[in-house]
């Protein structure tokens, strides 16, 4: 005998809808009380590293004001001295989670959009952002040899190296400008592995919502004694793969992204020696 299908769950969602509606509301003013308040510190405190640190409590606060509990595991794993951090990227909100779970040390590699956006922009040029163009190919190439300097001056620097994210799940293709740069600073890569930020804030455009979020960072990898190309080359791959073996999404390795100016790192890697 055939069953009718149950209308109980769009009924419990749209229940909820208020609920929801009231949260975005909530959310929005806190990021802007919370955003202002961001950049207030870092416009007025001196030096790099307390603009950082006052970027990371403010962005602990902030998900802690949100209702998104953040459990970070493996921080045992960061070197004590520079390293590149890769991570999947699956949402706006991935930024914020990695300023509130790594030690202020560390800057972003961020694409040249972000620059022009309202106190967002004027906030991560105060905390040592790097930005990147990613569609104009001359102004890419020489963002791309500013990185370069930046990591050979010894920084630590946190990449999304997908260049992007989308509403499906998984793994999109690496980029190779994050392993260029440890590759000519001689550095370890650091994997690392973000989840519960696509449920939080999807890229969908659907409300946000309170969610349990997690960074895994996972054991450093060497650079291999090899040359320079090569050796970006073997760092993407078993970052990705690291990253990949951990994650629980699918391999989007071919689905078609954007071409990133961060991949222009690697034309410019000689004018950098």
């Amino acid at each position: 005998m055939l069953q009718e299908p149950s209308t109980s769950a769009p009924r419990r969602s749209l229940a909820l809808l208020p609920l929801r509606l009231a949260f975005s509301l909530y959310a929005a003013a806190l990021f802007v009380v919370m955003g202002v308040g961001a950049l207030l510190l870092a416009t007025a405190l001196p030096g790099l590293a307390r603009r950082r640190a006052a970027a990371r409590r403010m962005a602990r606060l902030l998900l802690v004001g949100a209702g998104m509990r953040l459990t970070v595991r493996g921080l045992e794993h960061l070197p004590s001295g520079q390293c590149v951090v890769v991570a999947n990227h699956a949402s706006y909100l991935d930024g914020p989670v990695f300023t509130a779970a790594l030690p202020a040390r560390f800057g972003f590699v961020i694409k040249r959009e972000m620059a022009s956006v309202p106190l967002a922009g004027a906030f991560l040029k105060r905390i040592g952002s790097q930005f990147v163009e990613r569609f104009d190919r001359r102004r890419g190439a020489a963002d791309a040899l500013r990185v370069l300097r930046t990591a050979s001056a010894g920084q630590s620097l946190v990449f999304f190296p997908e260049g992007t994210f989308t509403p499906t799940p998984g793994l999109l293709k690496f980029h190779s400008g994050a392993f260029t740069t440890a590759a000519r600073a001689g550095c370890p890569v650091v994997p690392a592995v973000v989840r519960g930020t696509r449920a939080a804030l999807s890229p969908r455009g659907e409300l946000p919502r309170p969610a349990r979020l997690e960074v895994q960072i996972l054991p450093p990898i060497a650079p291999p004694d090899v040359p320079p190309p090569q050796r970006a080359a073997l760092l993407r791959e078993q970052a990705r793969a690291a990253i990949l073996s951990v994650l629980g999404e699918p391999d989007l390795s071919s689905h078609i992204a954007p071409v990133a100016a961060a991949d222009l790192v690697e034309g410019v890697g000689d004018l950098a020696e």
